[in-house]
């Protein structure tokens, strides 16, 4: 039984045997939290976890009898501003125009089995009986006639409880929504380490960390989308705990627009953790009985360190989150051209690129930017979604058709968010664009934003780019996003409406998405924006893999995966091998070690094949055979993280089976080393300790146990001596090992 409820006292567990999350309703009516963490053996009344310390004189109190209940100092589960509680709160909510301090008291409850969607925005979801229970409780605020829901699902075979919020407008006035956050969560002390995710275009999700202190410790977007520049991510570890063990609660928040997270650590040492939209510059007009939905924030508990954290999330999001046609389906090798030909191409030479990939072995053709309206360069046609007759005079059917003729799928790239203030749709439709017509607007690669806050345009592009899918029959969309939004202001708004925009935009980018993929379930989307620009869980709903970065450098991208991996499964990375010099860092490395980074998402190729030397097209022959034999490990095995590029010269990390019968192992060294050690080893994790393994190009078998606690034998590095006997050496250096189970019980 997922959830328990102790009717006497109004106490409610949810617990699967992984995780427990109590809370219970107080005297005045309102939510008071009582514990979240490691699974908790269910009894009568858990009242003892909340204790109700008389506060100092200058705490103020809700009862004239009883000084010691004050909110200030009181766990709670949804928190409002005004009532003796002086911490940043869950919601505020008014009437128009009339001032209110919120006061929802507890009304009913029920549960439900399984999982509710949440209209309009993604979620995660359940497809069978018993896979997830929620418990939803309603609360009212007589005053406002207002009726606050806020849901709690706890899943069965997870670590995880998903929450979120709704609010009905029970009630004949118009109310006004300034903050209603997704989750609100109070600890009992700020014991902890806050890790997120941070960074900017071409650098995306480093991992960064540092202690928690007395007051708000943030991270947000006001751009529109969830950004290059915090991850809607944040991790609280406790300070003892490491990648393989210790305690840690990690936050995601689904949602692909302007977010908060955010951790206030008051003055009695307790932390509050909210996360939700960003309340600056959002306002919500809710009229009578109209329901404003909020995204969900999922929430994981892992007692096995960070890597458990990120097993957590890696296992909901591929079951429970991407479409359920990807949970099983391989993702093909793809090449993009951009970087092969940008926008100077013509049919000719696109088929004869996608013949020579075809001929490595890689499965299908992706044409980028540059192929609709008059697209030569980044100044116009953003919006003209019809092909170029000047590159292609033979249409991009015919071009689809070619292309497939090769052998190999075709894909096609997208923008279409956007538009070119030089093109066609601009000067039918300028007051299309996102902003005032009379006044400066910003432009972002040269091109401006298409208002997706109203319904109208959204169901043009859909016509468009359905024609266009129908046209094709491509099986794969790149669909990009070059520019966050300024001077964010819809024509179509009224004045009091325009704390509206932000959200009714990924509205309907979620709109867009949904017609797009319930039409054509087998198109692979990817998800891009500037590349990691909003790679986030609310996109992965439609789109079960997203470009990890416009930097396809294989040093930055030890990094940038790695941070990555914190929150998102290895197989909604798209990671590719590009041409070097590398486009964005100059660097030329090896192209083994770009293919060594590169299998640990969804694999490509970003480059020419026909400027390859027939040295490299045997070695690219080579990758693309290796990563076909072993994706499904990629896709359905356990990730750990080995060794953190953040620390240090080397980076590791390893998939295992399920079964623990193979593992795939990448091992990179930046720089190299004068002199290094002679004993040059690195230990594994998530192995059968009593199994017996062999690791590829080593000729001796090793039991598990030996592998995790005294580790897998690297090659021998070059001493700057003995030059024959070396094995490796240089700068950017990687081996990639393949370990598999040989069946023997003895060595």
């Amino acid at each position: 039984m997922l959830i328990q409820v102790n009717q006497d006292n109004q106490q409610f567990h949810l617990t699967n045997g992984k995780v427990s999350y109590i809370f219970h309703v107080m005297k005045n009516g309102q939510l008071g939290h009582l514990y979240y963490g490691k699974a908790l053996r269910h009894r009568s009344d858990f009242s003892h976890l909340q204790a109700y310390d008389v506060p100092t004189a200058a705490s103020c109190h809700v009862y004239e009898d009883d000084p010691a209940f004050s909110l200030e100092t009181l766990r709670q589960e949804y928190p409002a501003y005004g009532n003796s509680d002086f911490r940043e709160p869950a919601i505020s909510v008014s009437k128009a125009s009339e001032a209110h301090v919120p006061n929802f008291t507890y009304e009913s409850f029920r549960i439900l089995d399984g999982k509710p969607g949440l209209e309009g925005l993604p979620a995660t979801y359940t497809e069978e009986e018993g896979q997830a229970g929620t418990l939803q409780v309603i609360l009212k605020d007589h005053y406002l006639q207002a009726e606050l829901t806020l849901n709690y699902t706890i899943f069965r075979d997870h670590p995880v409880i998903a929450r979120s919020a709704s609010l009905k407008n029970a009630g004949e006035d118009q109310l006004v929504i300034d903050r209603l956050m997704g989750a609100s969560l109070d600890f009992p002390d700020k014991d902890f380490r806050f890790i997120h995710l941070a960074g900017t275009w071409s650098r995306e999700r480093h991992v960064k960390e540092r202690a928690l202190e007395t007051g708000i410790q943030s991270i947000s977007s006001l751009r529109g989308a969830s950004s290059h520049h915090h991850n809607p991510f944040l991790a609280l570890k406790r300070p003892d705990a490491t990648e393989r063990s210790g305690e840690v609660f990690g936050f995601q928040f689904v949602y692909s627009s302007n977010f908060i997270m955010q951790v206030e650590v008051d003055h009695y040492d307790v932390a509050r953790l909210t996360a939700g939209i960003h309340p600056f510059g959002f306002q919500w007009n809710l009229g009578p009985e109209q329901i404003f939905q909020t995204p969900e924030v999922v929430m994981v508990h892992s007692g096995e360190g960070l890597n458990g954290m990120s097993q957590a999330f890696h296992d909901l999001y591929r079951e429970h989150l991407i479409p359920a046609q990807w949970r099983k389906g391989e993702r093909p090798i793809l090449i993009n051209n951009w970087e092969a030909t940008y926008f100077d191409f013509n049919e000719d030479k696109l088929v004869n690129i996608a013949k020579s990939a075809r001929e490595l072995g890689i499965e299908l053709f992706v044409l980028d930017d540059g192929w609709f309206g008059k697209r030569n360069d980044d100044t116009s046609s953003l919006g003209d979604w019809h092909v170029d007759y000047d590159k292609l005079p033979n249409g991009i059917e015919s071009l689809a058709r070619k292309i497939k003729e090769t052998g190999m799928q075709f894909g096609l790239w997208f923008e279409p968010e956007m538009i070119s203030p030089n093109s066609e749709l601009y000067r039918e439709h300028p007051d299309w664009a996102v902003g005032f017509a009379d006044r400066p607007h910003t432009l972002g690669r040269n091109q401006r934003v298409l208002d997706f806050s109203r319904p109208e345009i959204v169901e043009y592009l859909y016509e468009k780019m359905a024609a266009i899918i129908r046209e094709t029959g491509l099986s794969y969309i790149k669909w990009d996003m070059n520019r966050n939004i300024t001077e964010a202001y819809s024509s179509r708004l009224a004045a009091n409406q325009q704390g509206e925009f932000f959200h009714r935009y990924i509205l309907g980018v979620y709109d867009l998405y949904e017609k797009l993929t319930k039409e054509f379930p087998d198109v692979l989307f990817e998800s891009c924006a500037g590349g990691g620009g909003r790679f986030d869980p609310g996109m992965m709903y439609y789109a079960p893999q997203a470009w990890a970065s416009d930097d396809t450098d294989a040093i930055e991208r030890l990094k940038i995966q790695y941070g990555t991996s914190y929150a998102y499964p290895l197989y909604s990375m798209g990671s590719h091998v590009s041409a070097v010099p590398n486009h964005q860092t100059l660097r030329t490395t090896p192209l083994s070690t770009r293919a060594n980074v590169a299998y640990f998402g969804t694999f490509g190729y970003e480059l020419d094949p026909l400027k390859l030397t027939e040295e490299e097209r045997t070695e690219i022959k080579e990758q693309a055979a290796f990563y076909k034999k072993h994706r499904k490990l990629v896709r359905d095995g356990q990730f750990y993280r080995l060794l953190n590029p953040f620390a240090g010269n080397e980076t590791a990390w390893m998939i295992v089976s399920r079964d623990q019968s193979e593992a795939l192992i990448g091992w990179y060294k930046v720089l190299a080393t004068a002199n290094p050690s002679k004993q040059q080893t690195l230990r594994l994790d998530g192995l059968d300790p009593s199994k017996v393994y062999q690791a590829s190009g080593l000729a001796q078998s090793f039991y598990g146990d030996e592998l995790m606690a005294v580790g897998l034998p690297l090659p021998t590095e070059f001493n700057g001596v003995n030059r024959q006997k070396a094995e490796r050496g240089g700068d950017f250096q990687s081996q990639v090992f393949y370990l598999q189970s040989t069946g023997a019980s003895k060595l």
